[in-house]
Protein backbone atom coordinates (compact mmCIF):
# COMPACT_ATOMS: atom_id res chain seq x y z
CA UNK A 1 0.00 0.00 0.00
CA UNK A 2 2.73 2.33 0.81
CA UNK A 3 4.36 1.50 -2.57
CA UNK A 4 1.05 2.27 -4.34
CA UNK A 5 0.68 6.08 -1.99
CA UNK A 6 4.24 6.86 -3.54
CA UNK A 7 3.50 5.74 -6.94
CA UNK A 8 0.39 7.86 -7.09
CA UNK A 9 2.15 10.75 -4.98
CA UNK A 10 4.77 10.81 -8.59
CA UNK A 11 2.37 11.00 -10.81
CA UNK A 12 -0.02 13.03 -9.34
CA UNK A 13 1.60 15.67 -6.75
CA UNK A 14 5.42 15.18 -8.12
CA UNK A 15 4.11 15.11 -11.85
CA UNK A 16 6.13 12.56 -13.44
CA UNK A 17 6.35 11.43 -16.24
CA UNK A 18 5.26 8.02 -16.70
CA UNK A 19 8.60 6.80 -17.88
CA UNK A 20 9.67 7.79 -14.66
CA UNK A 21 7.37 6.26 -12.42
CA UNK A 22 7.93 2.95 -14.04
CA UNK A 23 11.52 3.34 -13.59
CA UNK A 24 11.39 4.41 -9.50
CA UNK A 25 8.63 1.33 -8.78
CA UNK A 26 10.89 -0.91 -10.70
CA UNK A 27 13.44 -0.02 -8.85
CA UNK A 28 12.02 -0.20 -5.25
CA UNK A 29 10.20 -3.65 -5.93
CA UNK A 30 13.92 -4.89 -6.98
CA UNK A 31 14.90 -3.37 -3.51
CA UNK A 32 12.29 -4.72 -1.58
CA UNK A 33 12.19 -8.42 -3.32
CA UNK A 34 16.25 -8.41 -2.27
CA UNK A 35 15.46 -7.71 1.33
CA UNK A 36 12.83 -10.30 1.59
CA UNK A 37 14.14 -13.12 -0.53
CA UNK A 38 17.86 -12.79 0.45
CA UNK A 39 17.44 -11.09 3.96
CA UNK A 40 14.35 -12.57 4.92
CA UNK A 41 13.02 -9.35 5.94
CA UNK A 42 9.46 -8.03 5.09
CA UNK A 43 8.93 -4.52 5.97
CA UNK A 44 10.56 -2.11 4.56
CA UNK A 45 10.37 0.03 8.02
CA UNK A 46 13.36 -2.36 9.24
CA UNK A 47 15.21 -1.29 6.48
CA UNK A 48 18.69 0.31 7.93
CA UNK A 49 22.09 1.45 5.90
CA UNK A 50 23.87 -1.73 6.38
CA UNK A 51 20.83 -3.64 4.43
CA UNK A 52 21.20 -0.83 1.88
CA UNK A 53 25.07 -1.83 1.71
CA UNK A 54 24.43 -5.23 1.13
CA UNK A 55 22.16 -4.18 -1.40
CA UNK A 56 24.55 -2.30 -3.31
CA UNK A 57 26.99 -5.37 -3.48
CA UNK A 58 24.69 -7.55 -4.68
CA UNK A 59 24.31 -4.91 -7.59
CA UNK A 60 27.98 -4.36 -8.11
CA UNK A 61 28.78 -7.99 -8.24
CA UNK A 62 26.04 -8.61 -10.35
CA UNK A 63 27.58 -5.95 -12.92
CA UNK A 64 25.28 -2.73 -12.32
CA UNK A 65 27.36 0.07 -13.45
CA UNK A 66 28.16 2.75 -10.41
CA UNK A 67 25.91 5.06 -12.81
CA UNK A 68 22.98 2.50 -12.64
CA UNK A 69 23.14 1.86 -9.07
CA UNK A 70 23.21 5.55 -8.03
CA UNK A 71 19.92 5.64 -9.73
CA UNK A 72 18.65 3.14 -8.44
CA UNK A 73 19.48 4.18 -4.60
CA UNK A 74 17.87 7.81 -5.78
CA UNK A 75 14.66 5.94 -6.19
CA UNK A 76 15.02 4.42 -2.94
CA UNK A 77 15.77 7.96 -1.29
CA UNK A 78 12.77 9.44 -2.59
CA UNK A 79 10.67 6.45 -1.03
CA UNK A 80 12.12 6.76 2.17
CA UNK A 81 11.89 10.47 2.02
CA UNK A 82 7.91 10.19 0.91
CA UNK A 83 7.61 7.56 3.80
CA UNK A 84 8.95 9.80 6.56
CA UNK A 85 6.98 12.88 4.93
CA UNK A 86 3.72 10.51 6.06
CA UNK A 87 4.87 9.38 9.05
CA UNK A 88 6.20 5.57 7.94
CA UNK A 89 9.61 6.07 9.21
CA UNK A 90 11.16 7.96 11.59
CA UNK A 91 14.76 8.13 9.72
CA UNK A 92 16.41 7.60 7.03
CA UNK A 93 18.50 4.64 6.20
CA UNK A 94 20.39 6.57 3.95
CA UNK A 95 21.93 9.41 6.43
CA UNK A 96 25.28 8.57 5.52
CA UNK A 97 25.57 7.01 1.92
CA UNK A 98 27.93 8.76 -0.61
CA UNK A 99 27.42 8.04 -3.97
CA UNK A 100 29.45 5.99 -6.17
CA UNK A 101 32.06 7.23 -8.48
CA UNK A 102 31.02 7.32 -11.77
CA UNK A 103 33.30 8.46 -15.06
CA UNK A 104 31.90 11.96 -16.67
CA UNK A 105 30.19 10.97 -20.07
CA UNK A 106 30.93 13.36 -22.51
CA UNK A 107 28.63 13.96 -24.72
CA UNK A 108 30.23 15.00 -28.07
CA UNK A 109 27.60 17.63 -30.15
CA UNK A 110 27.72 17.42 -34.01
CA UNK A 111 29.64 19.88 -35.67
CA UNK A 112 27.37 22.64 -37.09
CA UNK A 113 29.12 21.80 -40.75
CA UNK A 114 27.71 18.11 -40.02
CA UNK A 115 24.28 19.39 -38.88
CA UNK A 116 24.22 22.19 -42.35
CA UNK A 117 24.82 18.46 -44.21
CA UNK A 118 22.18 16.72 -43.04
CA UNK A 119 19.67 19.49 -43.67
CA UNK A 120 20.85 20.57 -47.01
CA UNK A 121 23.25 17.89 -48.37
CA UNK A 122 21.42 14.32 -48.25
CA UNK A 123 18.56 14.04 -49.99
CA UNK A 124 14.93 13.05 -48.36
CA UNK A 125 12.15 10.83 -49.96
CA UNK A 126 8.93 13.57 -51.36
CA UNK A 127 6.58 11.10 -50.08
CA UNK A 128 4.89 11.96 -46.52
CA UNK A 129 7.96 9.91 -44.68
CA UNK A 130 10.63 11.95 -46.22
CA UNK A 131 8.93 14.75 -45.26
CA UNK A 132 8.36 14.11 -41.79
CA UNK A 133 11.69 12.39 -41.25
CA UNK A 134 13.32 15.69 -42.26
CA UNK A 135 10.90 18.00 -40.03
CA UNK A 136 11.63 15.78 -37.11
CA UNK A 137 15.20 16.41 -37.73
CA UNK A 138 14.73 20.02 -37.95
CA UNK A 139 12.59 20.66 -34.61
CA UNK A 140 15.20 18.69 -32.79
CA UNK A 141 17.82 20.99 -33.83
CA UNK A 142 16.25 24.17 -34.09
CA UNK A 143 14.50 23.91 -30.75
CA UNK A 144 16.55 21.63 -28.28
CA UNK A 145 13.13 19.39 -27.26
CA UNK A 146 13.39 16.30 -25.90
CA UNK A 147 12.36 13.25 -27.74
CA UNK A 148 9.02 12.78 -25.07
CA UNK A 149 8.47 16.40 -25.74
CA UNK A 150 8.94 16.00 -29.66
CA UNK A 151 6.71 12.91 -29.56
CA UNK A 152 3.67 15.00 -27.76
CA UNK A 153 3.83 17.92 -29.94
CA UNK A 154 -0.27 18.99 -30.86
CA UNK A 155 -1.58 20.24 -33.93
CA UNK A 156 -3.21 22.84 -32.26
CA UNK A 157 0.23 24.08 -30.48
CA UNK A 158 2.10 25.48 -33.76
CA UNK A 159 1.39 29.02 -34.21
CA UNK A 160 1.98 29.64 -38.06
CA UNK A 161 1.11 33.17 -37.95
CA UNK A 162 3.70 33.74 -35.04
CA UNK A 163 6.01 31.32 -35.86
CA UNK A 164 6.26 29.68 -32.41
CA UNK A 165 5.22 26.30 -30.97
CA UNK A 166 4.29 25.44 -27.84
CA UNK A 167 5.89 22.55 -25.66
CA UNK A 168 5.01 20.32 -22.86
CA UNK A 169 7.90 19.72 -20.71
CA UNK A 170 8.50 17.86 -17.19
CA UNK A 171 6.06 17.81 -14.92
CA UNK A 172 3.81 19.70 -17.43
CA UNK A 173 5.68 22.90 -17.82
CA UNK A 174 4.53 24.96 -20.73
CA UNK A 175 7.14 27.06 -22.80
CA UNK A 176 6.76 28.76 -26.09
CA UNK A 177 9.75 28.32 -28.52
CA UNK A 178 10.25 30.82 -31.30
CA UNK A 179 10.56 28.94 -34.99
CA UNK A 180 13.45 30.17 -37.66
CA UNK A 181 11.38 30.63 -41.18
CA UNK A 182 12.88 27.85 -42.43
CA UNK A 183 11.71 25.35 -39.64
CA UNK A 184 8.30 26.94 -39.74
CA UNK A 185 8.20 26.27 -43.62
CA UNK A 186 9.06 22.58 -42.89
CA UNK A 187 6.34 22.40 -40.50
CA UNK A 188 3.79 23.89 -42.86
CA UNK A 189 5.11 21.65 -45.90
CA UNK A 190 4.51 18.62 -43.81
CA UNK A 191 0.99 19.72 -42.61
CA UNK A 192 0.24 19.80 -46.08
CA UNK A 193 1.35 16.32 -46.26
CA UNK A 194 -0.58 15.00 -43.27
CA UNK A 195 -3.52 16.16 -45.07
CA UNK A 196 -3.31 13.93 -47.82
CA UNK A 197 -3.09 10.93 -45.69
CA UNK A 198 -6.33 8.26 -46.19
CA UNK A 199 -6.27 7.72 -42.38
CA UNK A 200 -5.59 9.59 -39.13
CA UNK A 201 -6.30 7.58 -36.13
CA UNK A 202 -4.68 10.63 -33.53
CA UNK A 203 -5.67 13.39 -35.23
CA UNK A 204 -4.79 15.84 -32.25
CA UNK A 205 -1.05 14.94 -32.50
CA UNK A 206 1.30 16.82 -34.93
CA UNK A 207 3.85 14.39 -35.96
CA UNK A 208 1.80 10.72 -37.19
CA UNK A 209 3.60 7.91 -38.93
CA UNK A 210 2.47 6.83 -42.00
CA UNK A 211 -0.96 4.95 -40.58
CA UNK A 212 -1.69 7.94 -39.28
CA UNK A 213 -1.35 7.47 -35.52
CA UNK A 214 1.01 9.60 -33.04
CA UNK A 215 4.81 8.74 -33.64
CA UNK A 216 6.84 6.77 -30.72
CA UNK A 217 9.80 7.29 -29.37
CA UNK A 218 11.90 4.73 -31.02
CA UNK A 219 10.99 5.78 -34.17
CA UNK A 220 12.66 9.23 -33.66
CA UNK A 221 15.44 7.75 -32.47
CA UNK A 222 16.04 5.64 -35.74
CA UNK A 223 15.08 8.73 -37.86
CA UNK A 224 17.67 10.52 -35.88
CA UNK A 225 20.90 7.85 -36.47
CA UNK A 226 19.43 7.08 -40.10
CA UNK A 227 20.20 10.48 -41.26
CA UNK A 228 22.94 11.64 -39.21
CA UNK A 229 25.10 8.29 -40.11
CA UNK A 230 25.38 9.51 -43.72
CA UNK A 231 26.96 12.75 -42.59
CA UNK A 232 28.62 11.90 -39.07
CA UNK A 233 31.36 9.23 -38.15
CA UNK A 234 30.48 9.82 -34.53
CA UNK A 235 29.19 6.96 -32.65
CA UNK A 236 26.29 8.14 -30.39
CA UNK A 237 23.90 9.77 -32.78
CA UNK A 238 20.30 10.16 -30.44
CA UNK A 239 18.10 13.20 -30.27
CA UNK A 240 19.50 13.63 -27.02
CA UNK A 241 23.15 14.06 -28.87
CA UNK A 242 20.67 16.56 -30.96
CA UNK A 243 19.39 18.60 -27.73
CA UNK A 244 22.92 19.04 -26.94
CA UNK A 245 24.03 20.61 -30.52
CA UNK A 246 21.67 22.99 -29.96
CA UNK A 247 22.70 24.34 -26.43
CA UNK A 248 26.27 23.88 -27.90
CA UNK A 249 26.23 25.87 -30.93
CA UNK A 250 23.81 28.69 -29.39
CA UNK A 251 26.36 28.84 -26.64
CA UNK A 252 29.31 28.92 -28.99
CA UNK A 253 27.99 31.96 -30.94
CA UNK A 254 27.09 33.84 -28.11
CA UNK A 255 23.96 33.00 -26.92
CA UNK A 256 23.06 34.14 -23.16
CA UNK A 257 23.39 30.93 -20.47
CA UNK A 258 19.58 31.96 -19.24
CA UNK A 259 18.54 32.20 -22.78
CA UNK A 260 19.05 28.87 -23.64
CA UNK A 261 18.14 27.73 -19.77
CA UNK A 262 14.37 29.08 -21.08
CA UNK A 263 14.48 27.31 -24.59
CA UNK A 264 15.42 23.97 -22.88
CA UNK A 265 13.21 23.96 -19.97
CA UNK A 266 15.54 23.45 -17.66
CA UNK A 267 14.42 24.02 -13.76
CA UNK A 268 17.69 25.52 -13.04
CA UNK A 269 20.83 26.87 -14.13
CA UNK A 270 23.24 24.24 -13.32
CA UNK A 271 21.43 21.77 -15.53
CA UNK A 272 22.26 24.03 -18.61
CA UNK A 273 25.63 24.48 -17.48
CA UNK A 274 26.36 20.35 -18.41
CA UNK A 275 26.11 21.96 -22.29
CA UNK A 276 28.84 24.72 -21.74
CA UNK A 277 32.36 23.00 -21.90
CA UNK A 278 32.86 22.56 -25.46
CA UNK A 279 31.40 26.93 -25.76
CA UNK A 280 34.29 26.73 -23.31
CA UNK A 281 36.49 25.30 -25.51
CA UNK A 282 35.71 27.44 -28.49
CA UNK A 283 36.57 30.24 -26.35
CA UNK A 284 39.37 28.91 -25.30
CA UNK A 285 40.75 28.72 -28.92
CA UNK A 286 39.66 32.14 -29.76
CA UNK A 287 41.65 33.62 -27.18
CA UNK A 288 44.89 31.79 -27.99
CA UNK A 289 44.16 33.18 -31.43
CA UNK A 290 43.05 36.60 -30.71
CA UNK A 291 45.54 37.65 -27.24
CA UNK A 292 48.28 39.36 -28.38
CA UNK A 293 50.51 37.72 -25.99
CA UNK A 294 49.67 34.61 -27.53
CA UNK A 295 53.77 33.87 -28.66
CA UNK A 296 52.77 31.51 -31.04
CA UNK A 297 50.75 33.15 -33.55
Amino acid sequence: MSLEAFVSYLRLEKKYSTHTVNAYQRDICEFLQFCETVLELQDFKEVNYPIVRNWIVHLVQKGISNRSVNRKISALKAFYRFQQKIGSVASMPFSNHQALKVEKNLQVPFSEKEMLAVLDKIEYSNDFEGIRDKLIVELLYATGIRRAELTHLKLAEYDAINHTLKVLGKRNKERILPLISNVSMAVRDYIIAREKLTTIVDPEYLLLTKSGTKIYETLVYRVINKYLSKVSPKVKKSPHILRHTFATHLLNRGADLNAVKELLGHSSLASTQVYTHNSIAKLKEVHLTAHPRNKEQ
